[in-house]
This record gives C-alpha cells, sequence and structure tokens, in this order.
C-alpha cells in the first residue's frame, strides 16, 4: 500500500488534511500525519518511518519532542472525525522537506501533500532565502507532491478534487 503523507504543523489551516485526506480515501490508501521537528536530527530510522533522534542543543533535551503533539493529534482528529480513511501520525526531524522525502522514499508513499505559506512581507523575504518546504521537494522528489493553495488567497470554490 502507498500511503498519501501530509505534511502537518500547528496552526496549519485544517483543509490542508483534509485535501490530503481525499487524496488517500480515492487512492484507498492509509493517510500519514507527519510533523517535522528541525530542533532535532536523526540517529536511526526503523522501517516503518519512525526514528530515534537527538536535540542538536545537547543542553536542551526535552522528551516531549520525541513524541507526536497531543495537542496537534487532538486536532487532527477533529478534522478527520467524518473521514473513513486510516490515518496515523508521525514524528520526524531534522529539515522539513529532507525529512518528508525520506518518510515518502521510507514508506513508498503515492505522494506528499503540504500546504502552501501565507503570503506576508515576511514570508515572501523568507522563501527568499529558504525555499518552501514545498518547493523543495518538488525539487528533490520523485513521487508527486501537492501544494494545497492557502484560503486567504481569497478563492472560495473547492478545489477541482474535492468531492462533490
Amino acid at each position: 500500500m502507498h500511503p498519501v503523507i501530509a505534511g502537518v504543523s500547528p496552526g496549519q489551516p485544517p483543509h490542508v488534511v483534509l485535501h490530503a485526506a481525499r487524496f488517500a480515501a480515492r487512492f484507498d490508501t492509509d493517510l500519514v500525519c507527519a510533523h517535522v521537528n528541525p530542533g532535532r536530527f536523526v540517529t536511526s530510522e526503523s522501517q516503518d518511518g519512525s526514528l530515534l533522534t537527538a536535540s542538536i542543543d545537547p543542553d536542551f533535551a526535552d522528551e516531549r519532542e520525541l513524541a507526536f503533539d497531543a495537542r496537534l493529534a487532538d486536532g487532527l482528529g477533529g478534522i478527520l472525525a467524518d473521514s473513513d480513511v486510516n490515518w496515523r501520525t508521525v514524528v520526524l526531524a531534522g529539515d522539513v522537506a529532507a525529512a518528508l522525502g525520506r518518510l515518502g522514499d521510507t514508506l513508498d508513499a503515492a505522494m506528499i501533500v503540504v500546504g502552501a505559506h501565507e503570503r506576508s512581507f515576511s514570508g515572501t523575504i523568507q522563501e527568499f532565502f529558504n525555499r518552501s518546504v514545498g518547493v523543495n521537494l518538488a525539487h528533490q522528489q520523485l513521487r508527486p507532491v501537492v501544494i494545497i493553495p492557502s484560503l486567504s488567497s481569497g478563492a472560495t470554490a473547492p478545489p477541482p478534487w474535492a468531492e462533490a
């Protein structure tokens, strides 16, 4: 089975995960919601994509960083409550695009779904110096990368892949 991977983070618009769940349902596969902690690095990886990690700052060792954020998991549970898709969470570490790409390779994912950045002055400068996760993934991956647009762009119509 080739799961759909959704890159998730606190404060992310719910429609990103909903669209990822729709793709998973259409492909009759599972959804893997992956959160990347850039403050940690990978020490080893198992075949299911789970990781052993260490903090970049050895003076800061918070065991809570090893587990998927409970509030984020609760939020995902609420968003996906009406979905028939089997889903799970996984915590990754390091560079966000590299970590999602590595998970895609490990799980032989059908696709990786991420949300677009909000348009703002600071976001534009940030993307100039550090391209977006979606752009980085698109340049590094052989599998499809789907970037879900932000709703703040004024678009109100559902995307063409949304179920009627």
